[in-house]
């Protein structure tokens, strides 16, 4: 799970470079605030789902059998959370162009 996350925001960096040179001056031209505003959110999350992995990791390393599991299910909500809201906000600002709005 930490390779994978770290693999998907290592190519979501690179999409990125894609995204504020094609699509971004669009959006901001058409005055899509809203839709920035939500991908900023979204590598702001990505950078907290990063400061997250080593904790997530050292969670599911070696579970103890009497260990309370509140905090392996926190933080893997909180990491696909995170997942969810960067490929559905990617998705949309990359789309928002072709909504007609």
């Amino acid at each position: 799970m930490v390779v994978l996350y770290a693999i998907s925001t290592l190519l979501g960096g690179i999409i990125y470079l894609f995204f504020r040179v094609d699509v971004r001056p669009e959006l901001e031209r058409a005055g899509h605030w809203y839709v920035l505003g939500f991908f900023d959110i979204k590598e702001h999350f990505a950078a907290i789902g990063l400061a997250l992995l080593p904790a997530y990791w050292v969670c599911w390393r070696r579970p103890v059998a009497d260990e309370p599991t509140q905090m392996r299910v926190a933080l893997t909500s909180i990491l696909a959370f995170i997942v969810w809201w960067g490929f559905l906000s990617g998705h949309v600002a990359n789309n928002i162009m072709g909504f007609g709005s």
